[in-house]
């Protein structure tokens, strides 16, 4: 089979397949290189996060703070100390956590957090 072939194959598949939900949350991790935090959190929760209802629910997303700025959160303020974890629905702030001392700190202020989403972004659209 072609490249073309197996081109059409695929959009065909991906036809056939039921949309995946996607939701509105993300938790944006502000980080920078050098921060012993950051890699703590790296090592505790990062592995995890993707395979957790948190995680499922508002997906990490890096943003390296010596780095621009990018477009799409513009309206955030940036954090010097890292790492700060924003709590986003739909574009608007919820709560952010300023710096890591563990997982179960981090894990009881996330739960905080991620009650104060909205009910439909606790649903897949």
């Amino acid at each position: 089979m072609n490249f073309v072939g197996l081109a059409r194959l695929a959009l065909a598949a991906y036809a056939l397949c039921p949309a995946l939900p996607v939701y509105a949350a993300e938790l944006v991790m502000m980080e920078q290189p050098g921060c012993v935090w950051c890699a703590r959190f790296n090592a505790e929760i990062a592995p995890a996060w993707p395979n957790t209802d948190e995680g499922r629910l508002a997906p990490l997303r890096r943003v390296d703070i010596t780095e621009p700025w990018p477009d799409d959160l513009k309206h955030v303020q940036k954090e010097r100390f890292t790492p700060t974890f924003v709590l986003m629905d739909q574009g608007r702030e919820i709560g952010r956590i300023r710096g890591y001392v563990g997982d179960e700190f981090f894990w009881y202020r996330i739960g905080e957090l991620i009650a104060l989403l909205p009910e439909s972004s606790t649903k897949p659209d």
